[in-house]
Protein backbone atom coordinates (compact mmCIF):
# COMPACT_ATOMS: atom_id res chain seq x y z
CA UNK A 1 0.00 0.00 0.00
CA UNK A 2 1.25 3.12 -1.17
CA UNK A 3 1.21 6.17 1.77
CA UNK A 4 0.45 9.87 0.65
CA UNK A 5 2.58 12.56 1.16
CA UNK A 6 1.28 15.45 2.53
CA UNK A 7 1.89 17.61 -1.08
CA UNK A 8 0.42 14.58 -2.77
CA UNK A 9 -3.03 14.39 -0.76
CA UNK A 10 -2.85 18.13 -0.98
CA UNK A 11 -3.43 17.22 -4.97
CA UNK A 12 -6.25 14.82 -4.16
CA UNK A 13 -7.94 16.92 -2.08
CA UNK A 14 -7.87 19.67 -5.31
CA UNK A 15 -10.42 17.40 -6.88
CA UNK A 16 -12.81 18.61 -3.66
CA UNK A 17 -12.33 21.61 -4.47
CA UNK A 18 -9.54 22.26 -1.63
CA UNK A 19 -6.54 24.96 -2.92
CA UNK A 20 -3.60 25.37 -1.26
CA UNK A 21 -3.81 28.74 0.07
CA UNK A 22 -0.22 29.14 1.94
CA UNK A 23 2.52 27.75 3.65
CA UNK A 24 4.40 28.34 6.67
CA UNK A 25 7.50 26.08 7.72
CA UNK A 26 6.14 22.18 6.83
CA UNK A 27 2.60 22.68 7.18
CA UNK A 28 0.34 22.99 4.46
CA UNK A 29 -3.35 25.60 4.28
CA UNK A 30 -5.81 24.22 1.99
CA UNK A 31 -9.08 26.04 1.88
CA UNK A 32 -12.43 25.28 -0.02
CA UNK A 33 -14.83 27.92 -0.93
CA UNK A 34 -17.58 25.67 -2.17
CA UNK A 35 -20.88 25.81 -0.18
CA UNK A 36 -19.46 27.53 2.51
CA UNK A 37 -15.54 27.95 3.71
CA UNK A 38 -13.42 25.60 5.49
CA UNK A 39 -10.04 25.16 5.93
CA UNK A 40 -7.81 22.13 6.76
CA UNK A 41 -3.95 22.33 8.30
CA UNK A 42 -1.51 19.57 7.35
CA UNK A 43 1.97 18.59 7.11
CA UNK A 44 3.88 18.38 4.17
CA UNK A 45 5.72 15.10 5.78
CA UNK A 46 5.74 12.02 3.21
CA UNK A 47 4.43 10.11 4.41
CA UNK A 48 2.18 10.82 6.20
CA UNK A 49 1.15 8.93 9.55
CA UNK A 50 -2.06 6.98 9.51
CA UNK A 51 -3.61 8.37 12.40
CA UNK A 52 -2.45 11.87 10.88
CA UNK A 53 -3.97 11.10 7.33
CA UNK A 54 -7.41 9.83 9.21
CA UNK A 55 -7.96 13.03 10.95
CA UNK A 56 -7.49 15.06 8.11
CA UNK A 57 -9.59 12.59 5.82
CA UNK A 58 -12.46 12.39 8.50
CA UNK A 59 -12.38 16.58 8.70
CA UNK A 60 -13.15 16.28 4.58
CA UNK A 61 -15.85 14.15 5.12
CA UNK A 62 -17.50 16.09 7.69
CA UNK A 63 -17.25 18.87 5.92
CA UNK A 64 -18.55 17.69 2.72
CA UNK A 65 -21.77 16.45 4.84
CA UNK A 66 -22.13 19.70 7.03
CA UNK A 67 -21.71 22.31 4.04
CA UNK A 68 -23.00 20.66 1.33
CA UNK A 69 -25.78 18.39 3.19
CA UNK A 70 -25.06 15.31 1.70
CA UNK A 71 -23.15 11.70 2.50
CA UNK A 72 -19.80 11.04 0.87
CA UNK A 73 -17.07 8.95 0.66
CA UNK A 74 -13.79 9.85 -0.11
CA UNK A 75 -12.18 7.58 -2.62
CA UNK A 76 -8.32 7.92 -3.38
Amino acid sequence: MTRLGGRDLAGRLSRLGYQIARQTGSHIRLTCTQSGEHHITMPEHKPLKPGTLAVILRNVARSITVHRGMSCFVCF
